[in-house]
C-alpha cells in the first residue's frame, strides 16, 4: 500500500522540483498548464483506474479469505458475537487503514503541486476528490469482500474484473459498462468528461437525479448490497476447515 501511494508523491515532488527551476511541466497548444492542472491529471488518471481498485481487490479479498486459508476463522466465531458482525468490522478496518493512506498521498500532492496562491480557490474540488476516492474504497472494498467470502480463488477473480473486464466494458459500445463499478466512479471524476453536456449526455429532465447523483446513489446501493449479502453468507455458511 505504501508502495502505491508513494508514486504519486513522487511524481509531485519531481513536478514542484521542475516548476521551481523555471521550466514547465506540461505544454499544451503553446501553453504552461498550472500545477492545479496537473494535480488533477495525475491523481485522476493514478488513483481511480488503478490504485483505488488495486487495493480494494488485494484487502478486501483476503479479509475473510486469509483467514478460512490460515484455517484461524473458527477462533472468531468461539466469540459471542454474531458472524455477521465480524465481517463488518473486518470491512471497516479496511476502509480506515486504507483511507488513512490513500487520502493523506492525496493531500501532500495537492500541497507539493499546487501553488500557494491558488490553494484557496482549489479546497473545495480537493474535498470533492477527496470524497470520491474514499466512496471508491467503500464500494471495492465491498465488493472484494463478498468475492473472498463465496469465491474460492476471490483474488484472481478480483485481478481479472479490475484489470480486464472493467477496462474492456468501458471502451466497448453498449451497455456492458453499466456492469462495472469504474464507469459510476468516473462519472463522480469532472476531468473524465463523463456525465456532462460535453460528453454529449442530455441534462436531467425537472425533478430527476443528476448523472452525479445517480451514481453516487447506485453506488452506495452496489456497496451496501455486497456488504450484506458477504455477511448474509458468513452467517449461513458452515466451514469445515481440512487438516
Amino acid at each position: 500500500m505504501a508502495a502505491l501511494v508513494a508514486g504519486p508523491v513522487f511524481l509531485a515532488i519531481v513536478s514542484r522540483l521542475a516548476s521551481a527551476s523555471g521550466s514547465a511541466v506540461l505544454i499544451v497548444n503553446g501553453e504552461r498548464v498550472g500545477g492545479a492542472q496537473v494535480f488533477g491529471a495525475i491523481i485522476w488518471t493514478l488513483f481511480p483506474r488503478f490504485i483505488v481498485p488495486a487495493l480494494g481487490v488485494f484487502y478486501g479479498t483476503s479479509l475473510i479469505a486469509d483467514e478460512v486459508e490460515d484455517k484461524s476463522i473458527t477462533y472468531l466465531f468461539v466469540r459471542p458475537i454474531p458472524r455477521g458482525s465480524i465481517v463488518l468490522g473486518k470491512y471497516l478496518a479496511y476502509l480506515v487503514c486504507a483511507s488513512a493512506v490513500v487520502l493523506p498521498s492525496v493531500t501532500v500532492a495537492f500541497m507539493l503541486m499546487v501553488p500557494f496562491g491558488g490553494m484557496a480557490a482549489a479546497f473545495v474540488p480537493l474535498v470533492r476528490d477527496l470524497l470520491v476516492l474514499a466512496i471508491g474504497l467503500a464500494v471495492y472494498g465491498a465488493v472484494f469482500v463478498l468475492a473472498g467470502v463465496v469465491l474460492k480463488r476471490p483474488l484472481v477473480a478480483g485481478l481479472v474484473f479490475v484489470f480486464f473486464w472493467e477496462q474492456l466494458a468501458l471502451v466497448l459500445p453498449g451497455y456492458l459498462k453499466y456492469f462495472t463499478v469504474a464507469y459510476y466512479l468516473q462519472t463522480l471524476v469532472p476531468q473524465s468528461g463523463i456525465g456532462s453536456n460535453a460528453s454529449g449526455v442530455s441534462p436531467p429532465a425537472p425533478g430527476s437525479l443528476s448523472p452525479e447523483a445517480a451514481s453516487v446513489v447506485l453506488l452506495a446501493a452496489i456497496a451496501v448490497a455486497s456488504l450484506a449479502l458477504a455477511m448474509r453468507s458468513v452467517e449461513r455458511r458452515e466451514y469445515v476447515l481440512e487438516q
